[in-house]
């Protein structure tokens, strides 16, 4: 399956992105910014990636998830190309009665087997995980 992107420059270092007929992007990778950098962009793209294939998991394993976020952050290398030789995620995940195990397992199948983002770069990944149980009992699961 092809994808198919369009960045036009605008001036200095910002451009304007489109893949096929979507939404426009401003890509901004001076200061002060009209947008993300471009690698900005792709942590993005990985937590996006890595949180629809983790909802889809979930929703299959019929858990109630009532909101959910990824946090990510990257370490770059000192010297160009500059990628990102660390990245970490973290999830949140809030609703009553999740599966540790559930979410486990849905954070394994969209890092090892699902999420392109992830496996389209050269960084180490890993991951850590919160859940907020929604019920009202102030009961951490974590303890």
């Amino acid at each position: 399956m092809e994808m198919q992107a369009n960045l036009k420059w605008i001036e200095g270092w910002q451009f304007v992105a489109r893949a096929g007929d979507g939404p426009a992007v401003v890509i901004d990778g001076h200061t002060p910014r009209g947008g993300p950098s471009p690698m900005e962009l792709v942590l993005m793209g990985v937590a996006g990636c890595t949180a629809t294939d983790v909802i889809l998991v979930m929703e299959k394993k019929r858990q109630k998830v009532t909101d959910f976020q990824v946090n990510i952050s990257g370490e770059r290398a000192k010297e160009h190309p500059r990628r990102y030789t660390h990245i970490h995620l973290e999830y949140v995940l809030t609703g009553t009665g999740i599966s540790e195990k559930a979410v486990e397992r849905a954070i394994q199948l969209s890092e090892e087997k699902y999420c392109s983002a992830i496996s389209s770069l050269c960084a180490e990944v890993d991951h850590s995980y919160r859940i907020v149980d929604a019920s009202g009992t102030g009961q951490d699961p974590e303890q």
